[in-house]
């Protein structure tokens, strides 16, 4: 009977079972202007907020809640919604006011490829869905290039390009948009970055800023954030000022479970 037992308890551990992988860290595309280079997990939900106080030539505007909710559908893949974002101005002036156009797009992830690089493309669009003096009025496609490396000691880099189909007054207006980032991560926690980023109208003015930042993990699915910036051309923002809370659900559809051999 005994032998019978520990024959029995043998064959079962040696079954594959089913477990929990401990889950990555969350990975957002905020605070800076650059999109990260991968993607959210297959089946996880995230939802990245914030708001921002901008001067803007005299003109003060808080933006919030600035919500970017992404799905991982499939491994290197993900589908990317940015909800209304509230603008108003703070300064008692008659500036335009109210929610802003609807964003959907599509991310897919590239990497990582040789030499530690991790890529991702970007395909979407802007949908005329906000206020009659916020909305563009139109459907403004953008094209996003974001990548990153890993260097030794904590620090990365990486950068983007950008292409937008804006409207503005009516008529298209393209607008390529250079990022380049370079961060630090201080202990496994928080971590830190310097960023340039300018946009480049075919009409109009180039809207450059310096970009700085910080962003701590308090757990692996949770995420708060500040940055600040100033402008660097006079068609940028004299400044602004911004925060943020991320937090992603893993687990969706069964999604995440793994043999464990």
């Amino acid at each position: 009977m005994c032998r019978f037992a520990v024959a029995a308890l043998a064959g079962i551990a040696a079954l594959p079972c089913f477990a929990q992988n401990p889950p990555p860290e969350i990975v957002t595309d905020r605070p800076d202007v650059t999109e990260s280079g991968v993607v959210v997990p297959l089946g996880s939900l995230q939802f990245e907020n914030g708001f921002a106080w901008t001067r803007d030539h005299g003109r003060d505007t808080l933006d919030l809640s600035e919500t970017l909710i992404r799905l991982g559908l499939w491994r290197r893949t993900e589908i990317r919604f940015v909800t209304p974002n509230y603008i108003s101005a703070t300064d008692g002036r008659p500036d335009p006011s109210g929610f802003d156009d609807v964003g959907v797009s599509v991310k897919h992830q590239l990497g990582p490829l040789p030499g530690r690089f991790d890529l991702a493309v970007i395909v979407g669009a802007s949908l005329p869905t906000g206020a009659h003096d916020v909305s563009t009025h139109a459907f403004d496609p953008f094209l996003k290039f974001g990548w990153s490396r890993d260097l030794a000691d904590g620090w990365s880099l990486g950068g983007m390009q950008s292409l937008f189909y804006a409207t503005e007054d009516g008529r298209r207006n393209p607008t390529w948009e250079p990022t380049f980032y370079l961060e630090r991560e201080i202990t496994k926690r928080p971590d830190a970055f310097v960023e340039y980023a300018g946009d480049y109208p075919r009409t109009g003015g180039a809207r450059q800023l310096l970009h700085c930042g910080a962003a701590y993990r308090p757990t692996p699915r949770h995420q708060v954030d500040f940055h600040f910036g100033f402008g660097l051309s006079h068609a940028a923002p004299n400044r602004f000022f911004a925060a943020g809370y991320s937090f992603r659900i893993d687990g969706l559809f069964g999604a995440g479970r793994q043999p464990r051999q």
